[in-house]
């Protein structure tokens, strides 16, 4: 059985080696950083996980080989800091400003990464690692939310129990997907999410 934990800062290269295997064919980080991919997501897989593991919203499965980043829903100061070119820095602050804008106002817990590392898809780490999230949610009675570009895992969050709450077609080519699971038994059919 794998080990679910906290993640620490001592899992960073893991987990950005996991989030980049995970991602390398993801639309939205193939939209980012285009034909800079290897170049740039490690930067910014790093960025995201050092925004979260000092909120405790960082969940770890069998030394990074599967994560999941939340955003707990209150703000917990964090010195991360992201350097991107102009031209991936420009489409990033796009893609935030229009998932922002649609995202709820009351409180959440927001699941900003899950990703499991190809080598080890089909074990369910994905499904495992975004429970210790879900149910702080549960707990704390609010929605949980993400959003996905990759429409695969549309249909994998929605037998998971998790629905959509609005369509971003203004972020070109995108489409993207702002999804909310509001009744917390629905996590147990999550498989490990890695995009196709």
């Amino acid at each position: 059985m794998s080990d679910i934990r906290p993640a620490t800062p001592s899992d960073r290269d893991a987990i950005v080696e996991t989030i980049v295997a995970a991602f390398a064919e993801d639309p939205a980080f193939t939209f980012f950083f285009g034909d800079r991919y290897s170049e740039l997501a490690p930067g910014f897989a790093g960025y995201l996980f050092d925004k979260r593991v000092a909120s405790g919203g960082a969940w770890v499965a069998d030394d990074g080989e599967a994560v999941a980043l939340w955003d707990p829903p209150t703000d917990v100061a964090s010195d991360a800091v992201l350097s991107l070119p102009d031209g991936a820095a420009r489409r990033l602050a796009g893609y935030d400003d229009a998932v922002e804008a649609r995202l709820p106002t009351d409180p959440i817990w927001y699941l900003g990464i899950l990703a499991c590392n190809p080598s080890a898809a089909g074990r369910g780490l994905g499904r495992r690692v975004a429970e210790p999230g879900i149910q702080r949610a549960s707990e704390d009675e609010l929605p949980a939310i993400l959003e996905t570009t990759n429409p695969v895992n549309v249909g994998i969050y929605e037998r998971a129990g998790w629905s959509v709450r609005d369509t971003i077609t203004s972020v070109d080519p995108l489409t993207i997907w702002v999804m909310e699971l509001s009744h917390f038994g629905g996590v147990e059919s999550l498989r490990c999410l890695t995009p196709k």
